[in-house]
């Protein structure tokens, strides 16, 4: 990347990091305004209008937010992807600059050991020292030609060898440049990728503020359009007693539904035999999802194993396509399964994430973290900054994003690089499949 992808980078952070313009505040009618106008029929009429208005705004700006989420999970995964790229070019730089280096080490070495073959031979005047010592000896022209011959063979090797370790000296130092500059432009795409990250959460957050305001909000509109419209009504008390009503039973919809999820966790707690320690045999052998090593880390699904991390085909699904990289291992959990978090930790992430979909992304201290992808709608468990226990049920499985069937997309990151889940998590007692 050059210096014009510098400069895209930086405006990529510029960008990101701005704040989301925050919508227009909204001024509701109180049942007194409804009251007030509903006595005058051109009043009414204007009242019906307005809080139809109103309604459709509140969808509207449900499905603005939700657009601008989407965009910015996007934008996230791209940022990741090309912050990742980068990675691997820099250690793939690094790598052919460090075995170059070693190269020119030992060609050096080579040269040296020639040169000094040669000095001990009398000097780079090969051919007078040879005839001289020939005249005090008495050697006969076939030996003397002989030795010239030989010597004449040990200068070409030696300038060989020097030009070699000169040519490998030069690669190594041009290697060394360009994984310097690939380091610098990983730095940049790193901030870059920070930056999507915090200006992703702030979309979610608006998202899912919205939306909660607009099932708020509806439920008192809707009442207040009815009363409007109902011509035999003349006060708002019964109307106000069913908002209270419906607010009371929405109320107690989402007791039931949180007192679910709990008993749903506390379910998959008990059913999960040995739960913080491995057992028998070999440490991690034969973990099912949620069940925990005695390395502290666990299964985060059960599930067989039906991608690994490399390179692959590009898959499509309903939510987009992937990438030619797959940066994570899939496990067939099928769907609504659930999804425990690998290791305790505090949610840094939870929301749109591109082909990913719904996404969580908790870290675990000194640069590691694990990432869960392809969530159910409604069924993230978790919020940004909320601490979570191993084998803590986090979410529920499904195939949102670039998926063609439910399933885990699990992947771990380390100092924000991508890498192969599957031996580090078996170097933790918790392997996976």
């Amino acid at each position: 990347m050059g210096v014009t992808g510098f400069t895209a980078a930086v405006t990529l952070a510029v960008t990101l990091a701005s704040p989301i313009s925050p919508a227009m505040a909204v001024d509701y009618p109180s049942w007194d305004d409804v009251q007030a106008a509903k006595s005058n029929t051109a009043a009414a009429s204007a009242q019906v209008t307005e809080i139809q208005n109103l309604i459709a705004g509140l969808q509207t700006e449900v499905e603005r937010t939700q657009a601008e989420a989407e965009a910015r999970g996007a934008e996230l995964e791209t940022a990741q992807a090309k912050f990742d790229d980068a990675t691997r070019r820099a250690n793939d730089l690094q790598a052919q600059a460090d075995t170059s280096k070693t190269e020119a080490d030992a060609a050096t070495t080579q040269a040296g050991q020639l040169a000094a073959q040669l000095y001990r031979t009398g000097g780079t005047d090969l051919s007078v020292n040879l005839f001289i010592d020939g005249q005090k000896s008495g050697e006969g022209a076939d030996e003397l030609l002989s030795k010239l011959g030989s010597m004449s063979k040990l200068v070409e090797r030696s300038t060989d060898v020097y030009e070699q370790a000169q040519t490998a000296n030069n690669t190594a130092q041009a290697l060394g440049d360009q994984a310097a500059v690939a380091q610098d432009e990983r730095e940049t795409l790193r901030v870059a990728a920070e930056a999507a990250m915090a200006a992703a959460q702030d979309a979610a957050d608006a998202a899912e503020g919205a939306l909660a305001d607009s099932e708020a909000q509806s439920v008192i509109l809707e009442q207040q359009l009815q009363f409007m419209q109902d011509a035999q009504a003349t006060t708002t008390a019964g109307y106000e007693a069913g908002v209270a009503e419906r607010a009371r039973i929405a109320a107690e919809a989402e007791k039931a539904r949180l007192a679910a999820v709990a008993a749903e966790a506390a379910r998959a707690a008990a059913a999960r035999p040995g739960s913080g320690s491995s057992g028998g045999g070999s440490p991690g052998a034969g973990l099912g999802g949620g069940q925990v090593g005695n390395q502290g880390w666990g299964v985060p699904a059960g599930g067989r194993i039906t991608d690994g991390f490399g390179p692959r085909s590009v898959l499509c699904g309903s939510g987009g396509c992937s990438s030619g990289y797959h940066y994570g291992t899939d496990i067939g959990t099928g769907c609504s399964a659930p999804i425990y978090a690998a290791a305790s930790g505090t949610v840094t992430y939870a929301g749109r994430y591109g082909t990913y979909g719904n996404f969580v992304l908790i870290s675990h201290g000194n640069g590691v973290e694990t990432g869960y992808a392809h969530i159910r709608d409604g069924g993230v468990f978790v919020s940004v900054g909320q601490n979570v226990s191993v084998g803590q049920n986090i979410a529920s499985s499904g195939t949102t994003g670039a998926s063609t069937g439910c399933h885990l997309h699990f992947e771990v990151r380390t100092g924000g690089n991508r890498i192969n889940a599957v031996p580090f998590m078996s170097d933790r007692g918790a392997p996976l499949g």
